[in-house]
């Protein structure tokens, strides 16, 4: 059996955090297992389902860096639906219903108020169909025997399906609802694993007799807890934060994908470098049932640790001109975003206001200036510089350090001295130091 995961997004929104888990989730695991990844359109709602949304999630995924081994769209597939559901039609499995959601609403309440489950009742054979009125589609749940699973995150499952009703599979219209198309695609892809929010238990416990009504064995299920808040409940803001908007904040795809991948589990959140290390003893079984707390803190410190480990190469496309290697060995154990790199260009290669000094500093940073002229640039300046000042001027720790770098790259703090001043430069260096002396 080859491992096969979907990841099955609907076109009418960005992607946000919770679908990045899921399809990441389902991507890691089939990496972890030498299969196979796909990622399925669910665009069977077409009032509500754009184009823009479905190139939208295609861009989405290709800058996470997951890449499905192949895509399928539902709009393609009616043809395949079509055929299964007159084959259930025909063995009695899926059956015409002629209420209005006003009546289903009133019959609800009622039972609900004699303390009954809100369970569709089922016509009796034979009943007369309303004259002019265009059905919609029940699949007709086999109240035998208990629906049961072992779920991969949940353990085992049980379901009585006597109270579960009878599921809308078809509108009066002819569209789709999302139950059974997901089946016959599961069944047509050949998918051997589910993976998916809790929230979609009880569709599991459906749908595991419409594979059988079809004929096939359910793949196996994964129903992972849902993110929340570290307040609790997951707000609207954390809900929809999407990939537009964490690009536009500068996080790196590899920073949410390192908390995404480990949340909820025993494992330590730890920055990795690749979808590989990733996916490196990517288990279900370290998944708690306990909702997962995500917070966008832990991501930003996430992307700062990430880049301070990311190669030049890894990011050279992404930096700003005049940034070469030396550069970003330099930036990046100082940056939390990639945008921030920008922010160095003027230290580096260019000019800056001449910072505020302290009085009692300017007289050192005039003797630094004498010395900055007569250093070998060729070796160890900033050493050179500091132990020559220090010896000058008899000042040391932060009362030697902190004028220097002030003077030089017009922050209080940042990169280490020793990797910035050779790319400040020799001339860039006695100018700056003249200048706060005066």
């Amino acid at each position: 059996m080859t491992v096969t995961t979907r990841f099955a997004p609907s076109p009418t929104g960005r992607l946000h955090v919770g679908n990045i888990r899921t399809a990441l989730h389902n991507a890691l695991f089939a990496m972890a297992n030498g299969g196979r990844f796909l990622l399925r359109i669910d665009d069977t709602d077409a009032e509500r389902s754009t184009e823009a949304f479905v190139e939208a999630i295609h861009a989405d995924m290709e800058w996470l860096g997951l890449r499905p081994d192949a895509t399928v769209r539902q709009s393609e597939r009616f043809a395949l639906y079509q055929r299964e559901f007159d084959r259930l039609r025909a063995a009695g499995r899926v059956y015409a219903c002629y209420e209005t959601p006003e009546e289903l609403d009133l019959r609800r309440k009622v039972l609900l108020g004699r303390g009954l489950p809100p369970v569709y009742e089922r016509k009796p054979a034979g009943a007369p169909a309303p004259e002019g009125v265009a059905p919609h589609w029940r699949f007709r749940l086999d109240h035998g025997s208990p629906i049961e699973w072992d779920d991969l995150v949940r353990g085992h499952q049980k379901f009585d399906p006597a109270l579960i009703s009878d599921p809308v599979v078809r509108r009066a219209d002819g569209s789709w609802l999302y139950l059974l198309p997901s089946v016959i695609d599961d069944i047509d892809l050949g998918i051997t694993h589910i993976v998916r929010g809790e929230d979609h238990v009880s569709n599991s416990a459906t749908q595991i007799q419409m594979f059988a009504a079809l004929g096939a064995t359910a793949p196996h299920f994964a129903h992972e807890a849902l993110l929340v808040a570290p307040e609790g409940k997951l707000s609207k803001r954390l809900g929809s934060t999407g990939v537009d908007g964490m690009r536009e904040a500068g996080i790196e795809p590899l920073a949410l994908l390192s908390l995404l991948a480990r949340l909820g589990t025993s494992q330590p959140v730890e920055a990795k470098t690749s979808l590989d290390a990733l996916a490196e003893g990517f288990d279900f079984g370290i998944f708690g049932r306990a909702p997962a707390h995500f917070d966008l803190a832990e991501v930003e410190q996430l992307n700062a640790k990430l880049l301070h480990l990311t190669d030049y190469a890894d990011v050279a496309d992404r930096l700003p001109e005049g940034i070469g290697e030396a550069e970003w060995a330099a930036l990046r154990g100082n940056v939390a975003h990639l945008g921030e790199v920008s922010d160095w260009l003027p230290v580096l290669h260019g000019a800056i206001a001449s910072p505020e000094v302290v009085p009692d500093d300017k007289p050192m940073l005039r003797q630094a200036a004498e010395i900055a002229a007569t250093l070998d640039w060729a070796g160890e300046p900033w050493r050179q510089l500091t132990d020559a000042v220090k010896a000058s001027s008899g000042r040391k720790g932060r009362a030697l350090f902190h004028p220097l770098r002030l003077a030089l790259t017009g922050f209080d703090s940042g990169p280490e001295m020793a990797a910035l001043l050779p790319i400040i430069g020799r001339e860039r260096t006695i100018q700056r130091l003249e200048s706060a002396s005066r």
